[in-house]
């Protein structure tokens, strides 16, 4: 016996069902929000001063300002070099 497609497609549908959309975020206090509010400052905050506070390594406080700040929650991360502090980076709104 040969199900119909009407039967399958009821089932697909209930498989299917829409996703909720979820946005971007960060969690109250979580190492992210720090980030970001150190970021936010006037000054911003250079690569040296986010692995002191966060005992990171530079390739992961590069990752994180790439590809979490950057990419996932669409934040304008920008850097430019300062005098006698090197590269600093800043959200800019």
């Amino acid at each position: 016996m040969a199900k119909t497609s009407k039967a399958k497609t009821k089932t697909a549908q209930k498989r299917k069902a829409p996703a909720k959309a979820k946005t971007p975020g960060t969690r109250a206090n979580s190492k992210q929000a720090q980030l970001i509010e150190m970021l936010k400052r006037p000054e911003g905050a250079t690569i040296d001063e986010i692995v002191k506070k966060f005992d990171w390594q530079a390739h992961t406080v590069r990752g994180a300002l790439a590809g979490a700040l950057k990419k996932k929650l669409g934040l304008n991360v920008q850097s430019e070099k300062v005098e006698g502090r090197g590269r600093v980076y800043r959200i800019k709104a």
